[in-house]
């Protein structure tokens, strides 16, 4: 009975995350459920009967959510940007992931809090450092605490490129792939997109879509890299009991197939809509228990240096699309 009043304590904080994100769309209900969460857990401490609800919530629905959202991404779409985005996109990504393991490095930052600063900057925010979070087993504190760093460059970037692009002269293609590939969020690379000009928000979204489909392969490898870790513990003489099946992240076996099932068009329009529509949902439902379990205090303990390698990463990657870009011939 305690995991169920711990949901509906999730569920309910979620809808007024939501109701809030609806009316400021740029910062999004999840962060408001994260922010929420962390105000009620660190300033009036979460009900103890809600302790089981919240683990519950923060695990398990986060996965189901990852799962839910699959049915609105249709692989056809993904075909439409073609080899023109792939190959930033694929340039971006390995340098957000060298670039948070490099400084991350020098800053002597948790490999886990690296882990996820990187695959929120080089795929899409909140939703890969939530499909990551559960492989490698990040606690509560490192998964609000990266996805406050991305967030807060999100905010930055809406602001900062539409301006920037004008600046450059670039045109509604050149700008919605830079958009599309540097910029973390759905909702803010649509925002930016659309503030630049209605063609390159088009643009910019499906260029965006192509970059979450990175969302499976980096997933995969951190499960392998994951599992060769408790494999070579385990042969070490530890006492972790390794298992295949226990570490691999079946909820994006389940992504990868929802997925395919839209692309062979089982689902209706009016089905997708409504998923997309429950997915992001649970994502908040989720974020916000993530909130309920962050110490605010250890979360200040970590310091600054992680919003300092969120900054490089980030600067790094906006900066790696534009080589590309212009290597190519696209700017």
């Amino acid at each position: 009975m305690s995991k169920v009043s711990g949901i509906i304590f999730c569920f309910l904080i979620a809808l007024v995350a939501t109701y809030l994100g609806n009316l400021m769309p740029i910062v999004g209900g999840a962060v408001f459920g994260i922010l929420i969460g962390i105000i009620i857990n660190n300033f009036f401490e979460k009900p103890k009967w809600s302790v089981d609800g919240v683990k519950f919530t923060s695990k398990k629905i986060l996965q189901w959510a990852i799962i839910v959202l699959g049915i609105g991404l249709n692989f056809n779409q993904v075909k439409k940007t073609g080899l023109e985005s792939l190959s930033v996109t694929m340039f971006t990504i390995v340098t957000a992931f060298i670039t948070a393991y490099g400084i991350g490095k020098l800053l002597n930052i948790p490999s886990k809090l690296k882990s996820l600063i990187g695959t929120g900057t080089a795929i899409c925010g909140g939703s890969a450092i939530a499909a990551v979070s559960p492989i490698i087993e990040a606690d509560e504190m490192e998964i609000a605490y990266s996805i406050s760093t991305i967030f807060l460059f999100n905010i930055i970037a809406v602001f900062i490129f539409p301006p920037l692009g004008h600046l450059l002269g670039f045109s509604d293609k050149a700008f919605g792939l830079w958009a599309g590939t540097a910029i973390n969020d759905t909702s803010s690379v649509v925002a930016a997109g659309y503030a630049f000009s209605n063609a390159a928000g088009e643009f910019a979204t499906i260029v965006k879509l192509t970059r979450a489909t990175m969302i499976i392969p980096i997933s995969l490898i951190f499960a392998f890299v994951e599992l060769r870790k408790k494999k070579k513990q385990a042969s070490s003489g530890s006492s972790l009991n390794y298992s295949f099946f226990k570490i691999f992240p079946w909820f994006i076996l389940w992504f990868v197939v929802a997925s395919l099932l839209n692309t062979f068009g089982l689902f209706s329009d009016n089905f997708i809509h409504y998923a997309n529509i429950l997915g992001k949902f649970m994502i908040v439902m989720a974020l916000t228990a993530v909130g309920l379990s962050a110490n605010f205090k250890d979360m200040i303990k970590t310091g600054v240096k992680p919003i300092l390698l969120g900054v490089i990463v980030w600067f790094n990657v906006a900066v790696v699309s534009l080589i590309v870009q212009f290597i190519t011939g696209q700017i």
